[in-house]
This record gives structure tokens, C-alpha cells and sequence, in this order.
């Protein structure tokens, strides 16, 4: 698997990407290092999981005195503060200096750790966006009984500086939501059931692998298809996954050799989902402009056409030029609209409506279909 970009690396701000950016593939290794060794200015997107530095001690035991399967790897010690601030400020100053000028980046962790991340990534000048909380709906209890269940992690979201022209795809998440605003708390499962990859013994492959549809949402919201999604530390590989099914490539780091291969696996049975109906989500600001005057010319909105309010207290007719006129006002079907409310602004398409079988439809409908005709 994997390849290396020819065409399309580095169209942001940095300008394009060398010919040798290798995509789609697993590199070994420590990942500021690997990281060092790769084109400046040639990632769109990097969503980082590192090491929480649990810096627990002893066994963590049920009430039953079976023995809890936490985090223990060596992989994820890396030492006292000082150490992981080291440790930290290393991998991010690496990270922002392969981001694209508007790029992103993501990092997820706990209290352990997210703290000490936060700060550092302001020191180095990346400027945060959103913190998000995952409230996990099934997470692990509190055996001892003398602390509160720990059932999120924090995801900080941030552009590379603070006048980066970022991406984020807004419609896209507000459909996912069923219409309504994304907000920054998302309720998910932790990765459990056939997604939970395990051993022949039915043991965790990897302690910390997140579920796919947290994935989704970082990955859909903040990158196009085409785009080249980072992960510094791949464990089993979820993000690259997680990329392909949605028509974006990958590039994974990873220094443990055997995770490295499960992901290799993983991965190999995904397909690079390349059907752009499916997987491209154009905002709305970045769709063809219909003007109202079209669909006047064309005969959806003939002139002569009474529009009316979502509560039918104002009307407005439609004249040959694609403006409306009422009693008192002239202009835009936006002008109009603002005037006979006495706003400041209005959006048009969505205020006026035509009537239909006697149900108010609002015109942004038709604009939709003419657009979806002219594509």
C-alpha cells in the first residue's frame, strides 16, 4: 500500500509540495523525527493521540480482584514534566512546520496530559479554535470509589496561527447533526464491538484505539477530498482508515513495529472511497451562485409570481428583472425582505416562499434544483 503524491500535495498557502511526499503509507519510527525529514508546508490536516504519561502506580483492580486492562506499554512513559513538556514541544513544533498555511491540527487527550499540550501549543503560536469534550457513553468505572468516574477526554481543535484562513465545514456538520449547529460536546461510545480489534484470545490489540466516528467528525470537518491527513502516533491505524473511507489520503508514524503491521492489516481492507457525490461536502458559500434572476428567465418564479412570508404576513410580487416589488419597497429579494421586517439584513431564499399545493415552500428550494441542473 501507499505510493508517493505526485500532484495536489501542497496547494495552500505554502505553496505546492515536492513530488516525493509520500502518501497513503506507514513510516516507523520516532515521529519528530520522521516528521523533520518530510516537506515543510504539505499536510492538511494532523490528528495526534500521544502518550498520556498516565504516571500511574501499582495494579488498578476490580472489586472482584480481576485486574483492570489499562494503559502500562512502555510507549507510553515518557518521563516526569519536564520530560513531557520536552517531549511535547518537540512533536508540535515538528507538526506545525509540516501544516499547510491553513491547515489544522487535533489532539486528543486527558487530564493527565491535555493541560500541559494546551499550553505548549500556544507557546509555539498555533491558535486554538475549539476545545471538545467527548463524553463517552460507556466508560471505564471507578474501581476505588474515591474520585469521579473519568468519562471524557478533551480534543483541542487549532489553526496553525491566528490569521490562518482555516477550513471547516460547517453545512457538513450541521447536517450530521440532523440540522442543527454542531456544538463542541460530542456523546460517543468508547471503541467497543466488531470495530475493538483484538487478539486471538479476545485481549485489547491496542488499549487507547478510538472509535471510528469520532474520526469522522475531525476528518469531515476540517478537510476536503483529496486532502493528506497526518497522524504522529498511528497506533492501529483508525485515522488512516477512517481517511480513506472518505476520499482522503493518509500518512501515519508510528515506533512500535507490531502496531504498526496491525494497522498495515487494518487498513488494507479499506478502499479509498474516490466517489465525489459521496464524499464531497461543498459549503454553501462555496456552491455555484444561482442568481434570483434565473429562475425568473427560466420560468420556475415567472414574473408576476406572488412570494410570501413563512407566516404569511408580508407579500411581494415578482418583477421581470428578478427584483420584488410591494406597496412600500423595491430591490433584492434580500432588500425587500430586510425592509418589510424592519431588519438590518435578510436572507431571501429562506424568507420568501412560493405556494404549493397549498403548503409555503421556501425558494431556496429552487435554486437548489436549477443548481443541481446546471452542474
Amino acid at each position: 500500500m501507499g505510493g508517493t503524491r505526485t500532484r495536489g500535495a501542497g496547494t495552500g498557502g505554502a505553496g505546492v509540495a515536492p513530488l516525493d511526499l509520500p502518501v497513503d503509507r506507514i513510516l516507523l519510527g520516532d515521529c519528530a523525527q520522521v516528521m523533520a525529514g518530510l516537506p515543510a508546508g504539505s499536510v492538511d490536516m494532523i490528528f495526534a493521540d500521544p502518550p498520556y504519561n498516565l504516571q500511574l502506580g501499582g495494579e488498578l483492580l476490580r472489586p472482584n480482584n480481576t485486574r483492570v486492562d489499562g494503559v502500562e506499554a512502555d510507549w507510553d512513559k515518557v518521563g516526569d514534566f519536564a520530560d513531557y513538556d520536552r517531549f511535547t514541544r518537540d512533536w508540535l513544533g515538528a507538526a506545525r512546520r509540516l501544516l499547510k498555511d491553513d491547515g489544522t491540527l487535533w489532539v486528543i487527550g486527558s487530564y493527565h496530559n491535555i493541560f500541559r499540550v494546551g499550553a505548549i501549543l500556544q507557546d509555539l503560536g498555533y491558535w486554538i479554535l475549539n476545545d471538545i469534550v467527548w463524553c463517552k457513553t460507556n466508560p471505564m468505572p471507578n474501581f476505588r470509589g474515591r474520585r469521579f468516574t473519568n468519562a471524557h477526554e478533551t480534543l483541542i481543535w487549532c489553526a496553525k496561527d491566528k490569521d490562518a484562513r482555516y477550513r471547516f465545514n460547517y453545512d457538513a456538520m450541521k447536517s450530521l447533526n440532523d440540522g442543527l449547529q454542531m456544538r463542541s460536546d460530542w456523546t460517543l461510545p468508547i471503541c467497543n464491538g466488531r470495530e475493538r480489534l483484538k487478539d486471538d484470545e479476545g485481549r485489547k490489540l491496542h488499549p487507547t484505539q478510538k472509535p471510528e466516528a469520532l474520526l469522522h467528525r475531525a476528518i469531515l470537518s476540517a478537510t476536503k477530498p483529496g486532502d493528506l491527513v497526518l497522524d504522529p502516533f498511528f497506533g492501529t491505524g483508525t485515522t488512516g482508515a477512517v481517511a480513506r473511507k472518505l476520499g482522503r489520503h493518509f500518512l501515519g508514524i508510528e515506533r512500535e513495529r507490531d502496531y504498526a503491521a496491525m494497522a498495515q492489516a487494518r487498513i488494507a481492507d479499506v478502499k479509498l472511497q474516490t466517489d465525489s457525490e459521496i464524499v464531497d461536502t461543498p459549503s454553501k458559500r462555496e456552491e455555484k451562485r444561482i442568481p434570483f434572476g434565473w429562475l425568473v428567465e427560466r420560468g420556475l418564479l415567472p414574473a408576476g409570481t406572488v412570494l410570501t412570508s413563512p407566516n404569511r404576513q408580508w407579500t411581494a410580487r415578482v418583477r421581470a428583472d428578478g427584483t420584488l416589488i410591494t406597496a412600500e419597497h423595491r430591490g433584492s429579494i434580500h432588500q425587500v425582505g430586510a425592509a418589510v421586517q424592519g431588519a438590518p439584513a435578510c436572507n431571501g431564499w429562506q424568507f420568501w416562499c412560493w405556494e404549493i399545493d397549498g403548503k409555503l415552500m421556501p425558494i431556496d428550494t429552487l435554486r437548489q434544483r436549477l443548481r443541481a441542473e446546471l452542474n
